[in-house]
Order: C-alpha cells, then sequence, then structure tokens
C-alpha cells in the first residue's frame, strides 16, 4: 500500500510541477524570451518535437517537467570567466528588461495559485458530503490515559483553561459558524497560538469565552484538546467480532457497560478499557431495552463503527463556487504565511518539514483513503490535497531565497530600480547563500522522510 500511495503521490506532485513551469513557459513566450526546452518529466529525452523555436520534450521520469530559457549558458560562462556582464544575447532571459523578467518568474507561483482555485471551484461547484459528528464537544483531558493522569503538573489544555465543558455545542468561532465537528477541527487546526472567541450553547444558554489554541509540534497546527461527543449509536457491526457473536444490531443504542451508564462513545471505550473478561451491555433497540453479553478480547474492542453526520455542502451556483474557491485558497495562503513564523516557535522541523517522499505519501494515502468511500470521495480527496499543496508552492517559491523564483524577483528588481544589472560573480554568490539554504531545509526533510518511512 505504501508503494502505491508514493505512486499515485509522485504522479499528483508532478501535475502541481508541471503547471508551474507551464506558467513559466506562457509568460516567457508571451514577453518575448525565448524556450530552447520544455519537458514533461525529467531526465534523458524520450522524444521530442520542435515547433516556434522550442523543442517540446517527454522525458523519462515524467514527474513534474522544466523549463529551459535561453541564456543559461550565458551565465555559467561570465561566471567562469568573472565577466562583467552576461553577453545580452537577443531573446535570452538575461537579456530581457526586468520588468519583463519578473513577470516570467512570477507566472509559474501565480500558475500554481490559478490551478488551486480552478480545482477548488470545480470541488464545491460539484458539491460533496463530509461524514463527520456533531459540533457537540467532550473535554480530552477527561478521558486522558493513565500515564497522563499520574503525572505531578499536567498542563490544562485550552478548552480546559477557557473554561468549556464536556456536552458544550460550538455554535461560532471568531464570528464563523460552526456547523459540524469538521468545521472545528478545520479553524481551530488553521489557528495555533492565536486567541479565538468561541460561542458556545450550555443546558439552552449561550455563553462567550476565548480559547487560544496551542502548537502541535509534530505538524504545526493547532489543538485545543476536545473529541467529538457521539452517540452511541451503532452504524455497523464488523462479521466475526465481539458485537456480532453478542447479537448486536446496526441502530442498536448502547445505555451501560458492566452498570455503567455511557452516554456518548468515549464513555463506552472508557468502560471496556476498565472492564475485564466479558461484559454485560445494556442498549435499546425499537423501544425495546435488554442486556447482551459480550467478550471484548485483550484489546477490549467490540468491532462496531457509530453512526456519523452527513453534512452536504451548499448548492452553490458556477460564480458563487469560484468565489469559495478563491476564498479558500487565500485561507490556505494565510495559513502557509502563519506556519512560516511557527517553525520559529516550537514546530520540530523533522516532522513539520517534508520532503518529496513524504509529500507524495500524503497525497496518495488521501487519494487511497477515499477510495475506500468512492471514487468521488478518492477524487475530492485529491483535488483538496492537490491545492493545498498548490498555494504552498505559490507561497515558498516566493519567499526572497535566492535560486528561489522570489529570490530572482529580488535580483531583478534591485535592477530595475539601479538601471543596471549586477555583475555575474555577484549573483553567483547570492545564488550560493540561496543552495545552502534550500541544502539544510532538504536535509531536514529528506531525515523527516526517513524517520517517518521507518515508521511505517
Amino acid at each position: 500500500m505504501m508503494i502505491l500511495n508514493i505512486a499515485i503521490g509522485l504522479v499528483g506532485l508532478g501535475v502541481v510541477v508541471f503547471i508551474h513551469e507551464l506558467g513559466h513557459l506562457l509568460s516567457a513566450k508571451a514577453v518575448g524570451i525565448d524556450v530552447e526546452a520544455f519537458s514533461l518529466g525529467w531526465g534523458r529525452k524520450l522524444v521530442g518535437v520542435s515547433w516556434r523555436g522550442t523543442e517540446y520534450r517527454i522525458s523519462v521520469f515524467p514527474l513534474g517537467g522544466y523549463c529551459k530559457m535561453k541564456g543559461e549558458q550565458s551565465y555559467t560562462k561570465a561566471v567562469e570567466q568573472d565577466a562583467k556582464a552576461i553577453d545580452d544575447e537577443p531573446g535570452s532571459f538575461f537579456a530581457a528588461r526586468p520588468w519583463r523578467r519578473i513577470v516570467t518568474l512570477f507566472a509559474g507561483p501565480l500558475a500554481n495559485l490559478l490551478f488551486a482555485i480552478a480545482i477548488l471551484t470545480v470541488v464545491w461547484w460539484i458539491g460533496f458530503t463530509v461524514e463527520t459528528f456533531p459540533n457537540r464537544i467532550v473535554l480530552a483531558s477527561e478521558f486522558v490515559s493513565d500515564a497522563m493522569a499520574t503525572a505531578q503538573t499536567p498542563t490544562p489544555a485550552p478548552a480546559d483553561r477557557a473554561g468549556l465543558r464536556t456536552g458544550d455545542t460550538v455554535e461560532s468561532i471568531n464570528g464563523r459558524v460552526v456547523r459540524t465537528y469538521a468545521d472545528l477541527q478545520q479553524i481551530v487546526a488553521q489557528n495555533a497560538l492565536k486567541p479565538l472567541g468561541f460561542v458556545v450553547r450550555r443546558n439552552g444558554a449561550s455563553l462567550t469565552t476565548t480559547v487560544t489554541p496551542e502548537l502541535v509540534p509534530e505538524t504545526g497546527a493547532g489543538r485545543i484538546g476536545v473529541f467529538a461527543w457521539v452517540d452511541p449509536v451503532i452504524a455497523d457491526v464488523a462479521d466475526g467480532s465481539a458485537a456480532a457473536a453478542a447479537g448486536l444490531a446496526v441502530a442498536d443504542v448502547i445505555e451501560s457497560v458492566d452498570g455503567v451508564p455511557v452516554s456518548h462513545t468515549m464513555e463506552v471505550g472508557r468502560a471496556l478499557a476498565a472492564s475485564s473478561g466479558s461484559v454485560e451491555i445494556v442498549v435499546r433497540r425499537a423501544g425495546d431495552r435488554f442486556a447482551v453479553v459480550a467478550d471484548p478480547g485483550r484489546e477490549r474492542v467490540l468491532g462496531v463503527a457509530f453512526a456519523t453526520l452527513a453534512a452536504p455542502t451548499p448548492d452553490y451556483s458556477f460564480f458563487a463556487a469560484v468565489g469559495r474557491g478563491v476564498t479558500e485558497s487565500l485561507q490556505i495562503l494565510t495559513t502557509s504565511v502563519r506556519s512560516l513564523r511557527l517553525l520559529f516557535q516550537g514546530v520540530e522541523l523533522t516532522s513539520a518539514v517534508a520532503g518529496p517522499v513524504r509529500i507524495s505519501y500524503f497525497i496518495g494515502d488521501v487519494t487511497t483513503a477515499g477510495l475506500s468511500i468512492g471514487v468521488g470521495a478518492a477524487l475530492r480527496s485529491l483535488f483538496n490535497f492537490l491545492a493545498l499543496l498548490s498555494v504552498v508552492l505559490f507561497f515558498m517559491n516566493l519567499l526572497p531565497i535566492p535560486v528561489l523564483d522570489g529570490g530572482q524577483i529580488v535580483l531583478a528588481t534591485v535592477e530595475w530600480v539601479r538601471g543596471r544589472a549586477a555583475k555575474p560573480r555577484t549573483v553567483y554568490r547570492y545564488q550560493m547563500v540561496g543552495s545552502a539554504l534550500i541544502l539544510v531545509l532538504l536535509v531536514f526533510a529528506v531525515f523527516g522522510d526517513i524517520l517517518f518511512l521507518a515508521g511505517r
């Protein structure tokens, strides 16, 4: 399964990179910069055809691609000879006016952003249903492990510090309506260390409080220490499970386990863990109430799934879907900007900075996980992840780091302002600094990928 996930992910990652390079190609052609070669894939050329001065290739490794603009050899030659300027061959990248280079450089990241908006527009226009749970919560602190419970100085979770209680229904966060537990998770995950205004309903009354999600070092996401309140209504019984042997059935409502009343599934799990051997389970079925005996085994698992909440998206028109695609892309961009700051606030780089192997695995994993539900769910999961990756690439490529598009834009802008280009050797040193920074990040990413694969 891991190999399949990585294979699917490499194709998805290749699509995002190809879109980026396509942006460079189209913009270079538009501003008069010659493109010597444009390839689908990397490595040795398999086939190629020349058209209007550009060789279009298909290369042996069909992962992304590249856009080779005229002038690369002139730059290398100028550096080697320590020349004062790069030969301004007509049509070359370095001979183009600074604003033309800026347009060409910016077009790659922009293509990624537009691609993200386009696929999110399609997702929201078609519509989908999310399997989640209601927006009612259970405090995680009430269900901590024995190791955490015996800690000398346990740190209260953000939800506990803010005065939230088990059974509260979260109605809105920072003015955004919360319809489901998935809504709550998304908002909290995107706002680590940022105070959020919660409106909750408790015993029929509406209350307000401020919750500041803590940072999860492994991911950079936020969490507040709550679980979803899930009513103990059985939605599926696994064949050959303890529940099947005991005669439990779909739509049964579990009321108690070994004499312990339960009102949600977290309490069911705790009661099973606290018991030993067979347990007596009282259930309600079609108005009747009766008890069964089940043996959950050493793992203390019944083998049942509990009912979820099917939350369909609103019926968007095409233009409304475009607006939602733009809004969601900007939200991802905002989160990316905040995540960069969080790298200096306790995030574990080896966990949070993913390399190509882990990114490919994640893309494939969300796709194959979606396939367990259906083809539509798999495509939606894939599109959502590709949109996320595209926006992140838009942001990362525009950072003012040499060798990235953003660093090259800085060089072109300085040249535009000064009225003359920097010496090739100066540009080379600038790029070497950028290469060193990228190399450091790559080491963290690859090391993290190795640890990730070793844990699988």
